[in-house]
C-alpha cells in the first residue's frame, strides 16, 4: 500500500473519508477551497459546516434515517459519534450545535498525523488515487473537470425532482395501471383520475400554496431550467389538463370513461416499491406538498418518501457513469457525497465512509464493499448505481427503496420494523464477514467498528 489519497472537499463526506482512511494507515491530502474560494451557501471557513438545517433527522431504529445511523455505528463512522457529542435537544432526532460540531471535526482532522489539509481550490481532478467529495455547489472549474471525466451530458446543475410516494401507500381501489392507448391493467404507469370538481379544487389549492423562497444565486438559472408545476398551473386553469395531467388515451375502469384529468405515477426503481408524480417538480414547501398533493385521488393516505425539490445542485448521472463503488470506471477516481446524487447529511457521512472503505480495499487488493441491499444505505447505493434507474434524480435513504419483505400487506409501522430488523441482521453478518475492513478501527468515541454484530 503506497501513495497519498487526495480528497477534494472538506464537507461531511470528505472529512469522514479522510478520518476513515487515516485510521487505516492511509496518508491523505484533504483539499478545501475556503476561505479563498467562492462558496455562496457557506457562512464560515470551518470544515464539515452544516449549511442548512442542524438536524441529522430521526434516531428511531424503525425509521430509515435511524436505521442508517445504526449502520454507521456498525461500520465505525468517525463523524457520527462527534455529532452525538455535540447534540442539542431535538426530541427523537439528532440535532447538533453547528459551530461546536465543525470545531470537533476540525480537531479530529488536526490530530491525525496522516491528514494534510490544503486550503486551496482544486480546479482539476488530482493525479493518482482521489475521492471527489464536491458538494451541491461544486465550483465551475472542478465541475468542468468532472464533466470531462464522465461526459458533459451526464452532469446536472439543478435538482428539479418530483415527489416520490411509497407504493404500498397508494390506494389501488382508485389508482389504475395503464399506459396511454393500451388496455386497462397494462402499461408502465399508475394513474390517479380526477373529476372536474376534484381537478378544479386541486388547481385552486396548488396555485395558492406557500412556496420556498429561493436564494439569489439560484433563482434566475433555476427557473430558466425547469418550470415548477405550480408555475405552469398559474398560466390558466386548463394548462395542466392539457399538459402533464392530460387524460388522453386513458380510461377509468370504475366509470368506463376518460377522466377529466389524470396524475400519472412512474416507478422510481426496478422493484416498483416507490413511484414519482410525473411532471410535479415543485417549489412548494414540504408541508404544502403533503397537504395539496394528498388531494389527488388515490394519494389521500400516501406516504411521501421524498418531497419535490428545486434548487442548485451539481450531481452526476451515477447509474450511467459510476460503478457499484461510485468509481469512474477505468480511473483511480471515486466520487462521494451529494455529487453522486445521494442526499442528506448522514447520507453524506455514509458516502464518505463507503468511499474510504473501497479505496482502502483497492490499495490492499481486497474485494470491494458491497453492502446488503436490505440495509438503508445499501438500498440507496443500489438505486444510485442501477442502470435501470432512469431518469436519475437525487435521493436520500427511505424505505421505498429497500427490497419487499414478501410477507403480504402489513401495517406501515410493522413493515418499517421488519425492514429495520432484516437490514440490521444482514449488515451485521456482512461486517463480521469483512473483518479485514472493519475490525480494529475505532470511531471517535472509541467504539470498535462492527459492534452491531455482537449485539
Amino acid at each position: 500500500m503506497s501513495g497519498v489519497v487526495s480528497i477534494v472537499g472538506g464537507g461531511l463526506a470528505g472529512c469522514e473519508c479522510a478520518l476513515s482512511l487515516a485510521a487505516r494507515g492511509v496518508p491523505v491530502r484533504l483539499y478545501e477551497q475556503r476561505p479563498g474560494g467562492n462558496a455562496p451557501a457557506h457562512h464560515s471557513d470551518h470544515l464539515a459546516e452544516l449549511v442548512c438545517s442542524n438536524s441529522l433527522k430521526s434516531t428511531r431504529g424503525d425509521s430509515a434515517a435511524g436505521m442508517l445511523k445504526e449502520e454507521l455505528d456498525a461500520m465505525g463512522s468517525y463523524l457520527l459519534p462527534l455529532a452525538r457529542r455535540c447534540a442539542v435537544p431535538a426530541g427523537g432526532s439528532l440535532a447538533v450545535d453547528r459551530e461546536r460540531f465543525s470545531c470537533e471535526v476540525e480537531a479530529a482532522i488536526a490530530s491525525s498525523t496522516l491528514i494534510e489539509v490544503v486550503r486551496e481550490e482544486a480546479t482539476q481532478i488530482p493525479d493518482g488515487r482521489s475521492v471527489i467529495c464536491a458538494g451541491p455547489l461544486c465550483s465551475l472549474p472542478l465541475a468542468e473537470a468532472i464533466a470531462k471525466a464522465v461526459g458533459n451530458e451526464y452532469l446536472s446543475f439543478f435538482d428539479a425532482a418530483a415527489p416520490v410516494v411509497d407504493a404500498q401507500s397508494i390506494d389501488r381501489s382508485i389508482v389504475f395501471a395503464q399506459s396511454r392507448y393500451e388496455e386497462q391493467g397494462m402499461g408502465d404507469y399508475l394513474n390517479c383520475p380526477l373529476s372536474r370538481d376534484e381537478y378544479e379544487a386541486f388547481w385552486d389549492e396548488l396555485v395558492n400554496a406557500k412556496r420556498v423562497l429561493m436564494r439569489d444565486f439560484e433563482q434566475k438559472d433555476l427557473f430558466n431550467a425547469c418550470q415548477p408545476v405550480e408555475e405552469v398551473a398559474r398560466k390558466g386553469i386548463d394548462t395542466l389538463r392539457f399538459g402533464a395531467l392530460k387524460p388522453v388515451g386513458l380510461v377509468d375502469p370504475r366509470t368506463g370513461c376518460r377522466p377529466w384529468a389524470v396524475v400519472q405515477l412512474r416507478a422510481e426503481n426496478a422493484a416498483c416499491t416507490a413511484y414519482n408524480l410525473v411532471g410535479f417538480q415543485t417549489n412548494l414547501t414540504w408541508g404544502e406538498q403533503a397537504r395539496v398533493f394528498s388531494m389527488i385521488p388515490g394519494l389521500g393516505g400516501a406516504d411521501f418518501v421524498r418531497y419535490g425539490v428545486m434548487h442548485r445542485n451539481t450531481f452526476v448521472d451515477s447509474p450511467r457513469v459510476l460503478d457499484e463503488t461510485f468509481a469512474i470506471p477505468g480511473t483511480q477516481t471515486r466520487l462521494a457525497g451529494q455529487i453522486t446524487g445521494t442526499e442528506g447529511y448522514v447520507e453524506a457521512i455514509a458516502s464518505g465512509l463507503l468511499a474510504a472503505l473501497n479505496t482502502y480495499a483497492d490499495l490492499c487488493g481486497l474485494e470491494s464493499v458491497r453492502l446488503p441491499e436490505t440495509s438503508a444505505f445499501g438500498a440507496l447505493v443500489a438505486y444510485a448505481t442501477d442502470p435501470k434507474t432512469h431518469p436519475y434524480q437525487p435521493m436520500h435513504v427511505n424505505f421505498g427503496l429497500v427490497p419487499p419483505l414478501g410477507r403480504g400487506r402489513m401495517r406501515k409501522r410493522e413493515r418499517y420494523r421488519a425492514y429495520a430488523e432484516r437490514g440490521k441482521a444482514d449488515l451485521a453478518r456482512y461486517v463480521e464477514q469483512r473483518g479485514e475492513l472493519f475490525v480494529g478501527c475505532k470511531g471517535a468515541t472509541g467504539g470498535t467498528a462492527g459492534s452491531l454484530a455482537s449485539e
